[in-house]
């Protein structure tokens, strides 16, 4: 168990310049970067969930002073721009395909939620643009709109998307319905909970901002833009909205103030700005207002959550049934299908044993902004649910919560633990955690305070909850490792950092590998012309996931080393060794360290065919399974 709270695993902490320079205000951001010849945009948007556009003028708007383009979704039309694609397409029960509906880069003739973009306008200044803006004229047809998930599944709901009849995206399940039926027969008590989770947004500090550039003589769009990972913007773009190849877009991303999930997303905003860059052989800025950041960022939650669960006498959990209806918003953002199925389900059985579990979830479209995953994604719904039903259930079983919270948990014993979700759990202590939980919080002397509180007049509270999370592997990670004759090794990696410090992560990680200094390693993120990959840093990802490849990157290093120090020092490699940094030819007093190989090969000119020609290499990880942290959160509150 972790005994000291300021250290978490094995190593102490890096070099934190990095967090230093951000939080001293010294971070360079999207909208500190100014290019030569820069255009304004602004965004004219929809002040209504459905309507039908009747009319859109823009002949005002064209004629105002500094004005060099307006642009509306015939524009879109006329230039081929496709639309913006899940990238997770899951399978309901019936074994088809979720129904889907891109995002369009400028809304056509109906406008689905509010927000949503009709036109663009270009100026020579922001505020040109903006004045111009309000004077492009929309006459609406005002439509019924559904906002709510639950209602956007009745019969007489009014359709968001014809191709998706009673607006229903996914009906999905998973789990053995007939050993549920079973475990709730037998139950001696059920108990139900019913919970609206509100839909939100992210709001990071920095707002969504981009600045795009078309090279007319290369054919190559540059955009500029806060992402939490370059290479799934640059896919989406390339293949979803402009089909051109990846090799014609390059994605740039700076610091980044917060993602939160919110900029995982491929916004239509980006492939907006870039069709108005090409047209005008000019760059084009844009950064969003605060209200734009809640009309235009994807949202989330916007859930109806109902759970039952079946106990026995005793108080052990029998089983558990989960029914989400999870409202997306009017359109299948990129990773919308994950967050109401799989990551809920997967966190279900949390730290307790449950022998049964089934989800089922029905996704419907609403005239809303598209949501997609934020804090989580799904997983702290899964969370409330099962801690709810445990505090509701003690007092009925005669039981406290903590006692029943006990009786459940899985032992340590007992890993690896196959859960009935599918997740198996590598490792735990979650009575361990609790108990100390429990202690740090003197758990114990809480009726003697209530009673204090309560005699001078205020109310005090306790509440427990304990989590598993899972996170981690998904999919796959490369990195690519390069060593330069000046001594120093760079790491290009797709992970975004977004003030998670991997400048402190990495290099040491990196050095204490390679038996060199964290000062010379170099993080390359954050240009998808110099770093490999596809998946963004989200899911609590990254650590393992680049960790994992950048020892794989190392080792084969250090291997490849082995026959090149053989090289330079005329030995055999069965008589070289490495040690902290250095390979050494046993017995003798030779030594060549591992940075000094690269500049040993540029003055060699060449190597022998059968060697490695670099210590460079791309090393890939592909995860065999989660990872699942967990803990216990206890809060004392008085009022």
């Amino acid at each position: 168990m972790v005994q000291d709270p300021l250290r978490h695993g094995r190593s102490q902490r890096g070099d934190l310049d990095e967090l230093d320079e951000l939080v001293r205000g010294h971070g360079r951001y999207t909208s500190d970067i100014h290019l030569e010849g820069e255009l304004h945009a602004v965004f004219v948007r929809s002040p209504v969930a459905h309507a039908r556009i009747r009319h859109l003028d823009t002949e005002i708007a064209r004629a105002m002073p500094g004005v060099q383009a307006v642009l509306t979704g015939q524009d879109v039309v006329q230039a081929g721009l496709g639309t913006i694609r899940p990238m997770a397409v899951f399978n309901g029960r019936d074994g088809l395909p979720m129904k889907q509906a891109g995002i369009p880069v400028l809304a056509g003739d109906v406008v689905r939620h509010v927000g949503e973009a009709v036109a663009l306008v270009v100026a020579d200044t922001e505020s040109a643009a903006q004045l111009a803006a309000e004077h492009v004229h929309v006459e609406w047809d005002t439509l019924p709109a559904v906002i709510d998930p639950q209602a956007a599944l009745q019969p007489d709901a009014v359709q968001v998307h014809e191709q998706a009849p009673g607006n229903l995206v996914l009906d999905w399940a998973d789990g053995d319905a007939a050993a549920l039926a079973a475990a709730f027969a037998q139950a001696h008590h059920i108990e139900s909970v019913t919970l609206e989770d509100p839909p939100m947004t992210a709001c990071a500090l920095e707002p969504r901002a981009a600045i795009a550039q078309w090279d007319p003589v290369s054919q190559r769009f540059t955009l500029v833009a806060g992402t939490q990972g370059v290479m799934l913007v640059r896919k989406l773009l390339a293949e979803h909205v402009f089909q051109v190849p990846l090799e014609s877009i390059r994605v740039v991303t700076p610091h980044v103030g917060g993602g939160f999930g919110a900029k995982v997303q491929t916004y239509p905003e980006y492939a907006a700005l870039l069709l108005a860059s090409r047209v005008l052989c000019r760059p084009v800025r844009w950064t969003a207002t605060r209200l734009e950041c809640f009309l235009g960022d994807t949202h989330s939650r916007n859930s109806h959550l109902q759970a039952r669960m079946a106990f026995d006498r005793e108080g052990r959990i029998l089983g558990l049934h989960v029914q989400l209806v999870v409202g997306i918003g009017a359109y299948t953002s990129t990773y919308i299908a994950i967050v109401g199925t799989n990551n809920t389900k997967n966190c279900l059985s949390s730290v307790y044993r449950i022998p049964c579990i089934r989800t089922e979830s029905r996704l419907a479209f609403t005239h809303a902004m598209p949501h997609g995953p934020y804090r989580g994604a799904g997983r702290p719904e899964a969370i409330y649910m099962v801690e709810r039903l445990l505090d509701q259930a003690a007092p009925h079983l005669g039981m406290d919560r903590v006692q029943l919270r006990r009786r459940n948990l899985v032992p340590a014993s007992a890993m690896p633990y196959a859960a009935a979700n599918a997740m198996v759990y590598d490792s735990g202590e979650f009575e361990a955690v609790l108990d100390q939980a429990l202690a740090l919080s003197d758990w114990s002397g809480f009726e003697q305070r209530r009673q204090q509180s309560a005699a001078r007049g205020r109310l005090r509270g306790i509440g427990l909850c304990s989590f598993l999370e899972v996170a981690g592997g998904i999919l796959e990670e490369p990195v690519d490792l390069r060593f330069h004759a000046d001594g120093t090794v760079s790491l290009h990696m797709g992970a975004q950092a977004m003030g998670q410090g991997h400048q402190s992560t990495y290099p040491p990680l990196i050095a204490k590998r390679l038996g060199i200094e964290p000062a010379q390693v170099r993080l390359v993120v954050g240009d998808s012309d110099q770093t490999p990959g596809l998946v963004a840093t989200v899911a609590s990802r990254s650590t393992m996931m680049v960790g994992s490849a950048a020892v794989m990157a190392c080792d084969e290093a250090i291997r490849r080393g082995h026959q090149l120090a053989a090289l330079v020092m005329e030995a055999a490699p069965e008589d070289v060794e490495f040690d902290q940094g250095c390979y050494r030819v046993v017995g003798t007093d030779q030594v060549v360290p591992l940075l000094d190989l690269t500049a040993h090969l540029a003055s060699r000119g060449s190597v022998p065919e059968d060697l490695p020609a670099t210590l460079d290499n791309v090393a890939k990880f592909v995860s065999s399974g989660m990872t699942f942290p967990n803990g216990c959160h206890i809060c004392e509150v008085e009022i």
